[in-house]
């Protein structure tokens, strides 16, 4: 399973409001043609951050501009590619706004750079085989969430 975090710029509950609307019927969490499996993770009652590196939260509070304490949490199944999906959902989320994170770099992705197909230390955003390739002689190196 591989995970993409979204940090939104707006309210929490407009980007409820607008996963309602996009995906009706399906939440909790919603998913998306059975590959993506979207919730809303909150730093209060749930997990978010729990297992980041420090420095990875103050990048992501540097791009967002505070301490995020809610993001969207993008599942992706490992039995598809899920690129073309991953960045549908990104396109609705940030459309207003705000950063998302892969499992692949530490850099927080604004939606003109994932549109645009911007490399950041000689990757994509969400560019699991590029990663592959960079780590391929370094099997330690690859995250366990990569299936």
């Amino acid at each position: 399973m591989r995970t993409v975090f979204v940090f939104p710029a707006g309210e929490r509950a407009e980007t409820i409001a607008s996963l309602d609307r996009h995906l009706p019927r399906l939440r909790g969490p919603w998913t998306l043609d059975g590959n993506l499996y979207i919730d809303i993770e909150d730093e209060r009652t749930g997990y978010l951050f729990s297992d980041w590196d420090p420095e990875d939260v103050t990048i992501v509070e540097a791009a967002v501009g505070h301490h995020p304490t809610w993001a969207v949490q993008i599942d992706i199944s490992g039995r598809v590619d899920g690129t073309a999906e991953v960045h549908q959902l990104i396109a609705l989320l940030l459309e207003h706004g705000g950063v998302a994170t892969d499992d692949y770099t530490t850099h927080p992705w604004t939606l003109p750079e994932i549109v645009s197909g911007a490399v950041i230390d000689g990757l994509r955003f969400f560019d699991f085989r590029g990663y592959h390739e960079l780590t391929r002689d370094q099997p330690e190196c690859v995250p366990d969430s990569i299936s």
